[in-house]
């Protein structure tokens, strides 16, 4: 199988650009892998303190570099649903590692906050910004060089991004993923937003409201619906770094156990001790990260990945940009619809073929580079399959299924729920920005209405709640990027500017912030770039200046003369608020290092 003309381009073009800084990178790879093969490098005194707390016989074994030691990173706690199953991996790791011959060792633990959490609260400011905690949290974890691969439980927003990058920072160890899967279905998510609307109109009350939102969010799990988190997961199998038909299984099942254990073995199994030596850093090229991009338009996955991917990709010495999202979104079709881009969250998903179904279509139709390693071996073509409890307790794999199981939810490339993918990039004089089309109707896709313009999105609330935005118009959210206050997800806008559009008026939002993977209904043009710290257009935009925000042409544009526009001043906010509180003041750092949203939003360099 060969991935179409026009795939194979994008992806020649990206290889291009990257020729001098992947090759940087995989010499680096190169050296790491000659210098740290085996533990010799290691004193006598930097091994004890490394197994002090082992077994006599894995003192032993790992005295000597012929038994493999895989370390596990770990972002488990147990408030946050999504990686409280986690509490338990360890363990099944340590044991599926000793049938395999091999020792598995906690390396460390990264942290894992949660955005559900934190929506609309100042530590939502810190959200960002902890993706590249977590990869230096993971950096610490394996500097102490004791592992021949490491294994990385990781399931929400921040998290496996974070993890990514450390990974291929690391790229001479071989790196499998493994998630915890998502929670079983409850309350649809649709009738948690209209819950939602109806308590924000003042129709139902806060305890109507929690009853809605603990029936949705009820056990363990990731959340159902398709953002970031459910997105990171499509993202690590269709880019080889799961097990086949791993993502979506929900925790605490015999069959999450199972493959828990035998993603364990795998890793072991392609450490440099054996014949299928596979290092993260040589596995990964641009055509797994243009897989990674196709699945995300095939699915219509978080806007947040516009950012990550780019991020990932650079920790690997490719250059990915927007240019080359938005021209892979005109070339592939969407095939899923899961909330917010339709009904059914990602258990219905799943049950109607789920990834080896969405691969196998976007192979046989020429949307996916087949020609990948990945932690399975040579090919793509083994992720086209269910994964299963087989008699003894084990996994086993059967094709999936030819037919979807729900065509509302998962369809063909024959017959895509459109042609094109579900994010796309906009430009104009305000700029660059990201607007996920997916979820919103094609007749809302235009929009041209006055601007309305305000620096935080609780002075948005406060208008509505005074009945103040009854009427067309885009809301211009300034000052809301990387550097200005940590780019937190806008989500208390999405119910207000949702009841507005149901009452039948014309709006949309323009935004140097976030709206993550729950982006919605609501027309929303978001990462503008440059943010209005750093002086970008969008900070010289007046209220009652005629905004167009065209999906479709993909244009963004205030609709003065830039010679009018450039000649405005920059206006001077007082963002002091945003430096200090539920830690915010230890982050006043990386805001001031903090890199464009189209260039990954990371605080590291290159």
């Amino acid at each position: 199988m060969t991935a179409r003309r026009e795939i194979e381009s994008i992806t020649q073009r990206i290889r291009e650009r990257s020729r001098l800084t992947r090759e940087i990178y995989l010499d680096r790879v190169a050296a790491a892998a000659g210098r740290t093969a085996n533990r010799g490098v290691l004193s006598c005194g930097n091994l004890a303190h490394g197994f002090a707390v082992c077994t006599p016989s894995e003192k032993v074994a790992l005295s000597g570099d012929k038994v493999p030691n895989l370390g596990i990173i770990t972002s488990y706690n147990d408030m946050l649903s999504a990686h409280q199953p986690f509490e338990t991996y360890p363990a099944l790791i340590k044991e599926a590692a000793s049938e395999a011959g091999g020792i598995a060792q906690v390396a460390g633990g990264v942290p894992a906050m949660c955005d559900g959490v934190t929506q609309g609260q100042p530590g939502m400011e810190l959200s960002l910004f902890s993706r590249d905690v977590i990869a230096m949290a993971t950096a610490i974890g394996l500097s102490h060089n004791m592992f021949d691969a490491a294994v990385y439980l990781g399931v929400c927003d921040k998290i496996v991004p974070g993890l990514a990058i450390a990974a291929l920072t690391f790229g001479h160890l071989p790196a499998i993923f493994i998630p915890a899967g998502p929670m079983t279905s409850g309350l649809p998510n649709d009738e948690k937003a209209k819950v939602r609307q109806l308590y924000a109109e003042g129709k139902v009350g806060r305890a109507e409201l929690l009853e809605a939102e603990s029936k949705s969010y009820h056990g363990p799990g990731t959340c159902t619906f398709y953002g970031t988190a459910n997105s990171n997961q499509m993202l690590m199998e269709i880019m080889g770094l799961h097990t086949p038909g791993a993502s979506f299984v929900n925790p605490n099942t015999p069959l999450r156990d199972a493959l828990t254990r035998e993603a364990a073995k795998r890793a072991l199994e392609i450490t440099h001790l054996g014949n299928a030596y596979t290092p993260v850093g040589r596995m990964i090229d641009e055509r797994s990260i243009v897989n990674g991009v196709v699945g995300l338009h095939a699915t219509g996955g978080s806007t947040n990945h516009t950012m990550h991917l780019i991020a990932i990709a650079a920790a690997a010495g490719i250059r990915l940009t927007w240019q080359d999202i938005s021209d892979l979104s005109e070339a592939v079709p969407l095939l899923a619809r899961v909330y917010p881009n339709g009904l059914a969250d990602v258990n219905h998903f799943n049950a109607a073929g789920g990834m080896g179904f969405l691969i196998r279509e976007l192979l046989d139709s020429g949307h996916l580079h087949e020609d990948v390693q990945t932690v399975w071996g040579e090919g793509l073509s083994p992720y086209t399959v269910e994964a299963r409890l087989a008699p003894d307790g084990s996994v086993t794999r059967v094709p999936a299924p030819e037919i979807s199981g729900d065509a509302k939810v998962l369809s063909t490339a024959k017959q895509p729920f459109q042609t094109t993918g579900g994010l796309k990039v906009l430009t104009g004089n305000l700029g660059h920005a990201i607007i996920k089309t997916s979820a919103v109707k094609p007749e809302r896709r235009y929009i041209e209405a006055p601007a309305l313009v305000l620096d935080s999105q609780q002075a948005l609330n406060d208008a509505f709640k005074a009945g103040e935005l009854d009427r067309d118009f885009v809301a211009v959210i300034r000052f809301q990027g990387p550097k200005a206050n940590g780019m937190p997800e806008l989500h208390k806008l999405t119910t207000v500017l949702g009841i507005l559009q149901d009452r039948g008026y014309s709006v949309a939002l323009v935004t140097d912030g976030r709206m993550s993977g729950a982006s919605g209904k609501v027309p929303a043009a978001i990462h503008v770039t440059p943010e209005a710290l750093d002086g970008g257009p969008i900070s010289r935009v007046r209220t009652g200046d005629i905004v167009r925000l065209d999906a479709e042409a993909g244009v963004l544009d205030v609709l003065i003369s830039m010679d009018e526009l450039r000649a405005r001043p920059t206006p001077v906010v007082d963002l002091s608020a945003n430096d200090f509180g539920m830690g915010r003041e230890l982050f006043l750092g990386m805001r001031q290092m903090a890199g464009r949203a189209d260039e990954g939003a990371s605080v590291f360099a290159g």
